[in-house]
């Protein structure tokens, strides 16, 4: 079992103005003042909405007397033993996570994704290739954390700095030295990332996003949060979307470092995507390219469609190629990888559904246009936004789906605390009066609507959700599973004709 000495936690973090009588070594570090013990070591982090300090006396009565903070808690009774932190409490758990688990980003290979949309893709193929191709590799991400057989689901698209040493900790115990991890803008803001160096960075795109009270305050802000994973946390390789306008910015970022450029529009680049076609068979799409790099021709396949997820393989073979020679396995992986909640196809009754996790305008437009060349009869679109938080997206995603979609049905996806009709009012505003949509607040009511309403050839694409496994209502994850609710309503339809 892990530990570490108290004396060592404070002079490791800041100032304990409050030495003990006797050694303490503690056996667990946590911010959830719900999950402390007499063994723990609580971090008071100051959040967006809720600031620790307020939730330590919580924490004390479950037997914690070891507060990492910024300032001494009000009400916190005289036996409990304060360090305050010198660099903040978000730098302090960092610190003490990394020394509590002996360093295990230390002799791992690690990988860091960052980018607005195509993160989990280009993420997830690249674990799954290096995997296919016998270098077993873990992932840290939107999806959860998965290495070997082992999964386990996290909150955030990065997690707290805490849970990423815990993590990579059971990676290297488990022999797996390769690790990707997804680099959010949040994780680089909130310093979820501080102390860990990045053998290879990636850059995907970006577009704005995440602005708003609780994120961001400008797209300037959240440009330069993405920015840091190349000037503060690579030492070694940078691989670049050369496509994306932000590209200049990043290579002057990552100054220092050996950089690859990836290209899918033609522009000169280290390695190059060209004769892309779309290949749509019984609507199950697959799109063939060719990579051109300093080797030579690749033919490559990837199992769903859209120039965009050319551009997320494109930098996914670019980075396994710093690890496998054999261009022809590569493809060869690629050709087999899936990528959960990431254009999963179901078809039933001659429809062929898509579960994407597009949630925001930029991937929505995407995802949408993709699916426009695979020519379906009709492409109808369930979709709706997330509430209290990025209110412009809706804007953005009202205006994709009525451009892009025969038919849009829009309802909930994790309205939280706000209202959903509120949300959908929002949306619609956007849709011209001439557009064919539908209203329904109830998510699973829509999928069932959708199912029904479908055609023979038609493409009904379930954005916004993916791979999560809830919808967040008044606080409350509620247990949703869309692919589930999909079979079940396309199961009971069969029953009815």
């Amino acid at each position: 079992m892990k530990d570490i000495s108290y004396l060592k936690l404070a002079h490791l973090v800041g100032i304990s103005y409050d030495p003990p009588r006797e050694k303490i070594f503690l056996k667990h570090l946590c911010n959830d003042s719900r999950k402390a013990t007499p063994l723990s070591a609580f971090f008071c982090i100051v959040g967006a909405i809720a600031d620790g300090h307020d939730y330590a006396l919580a924490a004390y009565m479950n037997g914690c007397r070891v507060f990492v903070c910024e300032r001494r808690p009000d009400g916190l009774p005289d036996d409990a033993l304060v360090i305050i932190a010198r660099d903040g409490t978000r730098v302090a758990l960092a610190e003490a996570a990394a020394e509590f688990y002996g360093h295990p980003e230390r002799g791992m290979t690690l990988v860091g994704i960052t980018g607005t949309k195509g993160k989990t893709t280009t993420a997830c193929l690249i674990c799954s290739m290096l995997s296919k191709c016998g270098r077993q590799a873990g992932y840290i991400g939107t999806n959860g954390v998965d290495f070997l057989d082992h999964h386990y689901d996290t909150v955030n698209t990065t997690p707290e700095s805490c849970e990423i040493f815990f993590y990579l900790s059971l990676m290297k115990e488990c022999g797996i030295k390769i690790a990707v991890i997804e680099a959010s803008s949040q994780a680089l803001l909130l310093d979820r990332l501080h102390g860990i160096k990045f053998d290879i960075c990636v850059f995907t795109n970006l577009y704005p996003d995440h602005i708003g009270k609780y994120e961001h305050p400008s797209y300037e802000n959240y440009r330069e949060c993405k920015l840091k994973l190349f000037s503060e946390h690579c030492r070694g390789t940078a691989v670049v979307n050369i496509d994306s306008p932000e590209a200049p910015a990043v290579l002057a970022a990552a100054k220092n470092t050996r950089i690859f450029t990836c290209s899918s529009s033609g522009n000169p680049a280290d390695f190059s995507a060209s004769d892309i076609e779309t290949n749509n068979h019984n609507y199950m799409a697959k799109t063939l390219f060719t990579c051109t790099d300093s080797r030579g021709k690749t033919e490559m396949c990837l199992g769903f469609p859209g120039e965009y997820n050319v551009s997320n393989a494109l930098l996914a073979f670019a980075v396994c190629s710093l690890f496998e020679d054999n261009r022809k396995a590569l493809a060869d992986a690629l050709a087999e990888s899936k990528v959960k909640g990431r254009f999963e196809s179901f078809f039933y009754g001659g429809v062929n559904y898509i579960i994407d996790y597009a949630h925001n305008g930029a991937s929505l437009r995407s995802v949408l246009g993709a699916l426009r060349e695979c020519h379906p009869k009709r492409l109808i679109c369930l979709f709706g936004s997330v509430g209290g938080r990025t209110f412009n997206r809706r804007e953005q995603l009202g205006r994709a789906a009525a451009e892009l979609a025969d038919i849009s049905i829009v309802t909930s996806d994790n309205p939280d605390c706000e209202d959903p009709e509120k949300i959908i009012d929002d949306i619609c505003a956007y849709f011209p009066d001439d557009s064919k949509y539908f209203r329904i607040a109830d998510r699973a009511d829509a999928i069932r609507f959708a199912v029904r309403i479908a055609q023979p050839g038609d493409i009904v694409l379930l954005a916004g959700k993916g791979h999560e496994k809830y919808q967040l209502i008044c606080g409350v994850k509620v247990p949703f599973v869309e692919s589930n609710i999909l079979e079940n309503a396309c199961e009971a339809m069969q029953m009815t004709v």
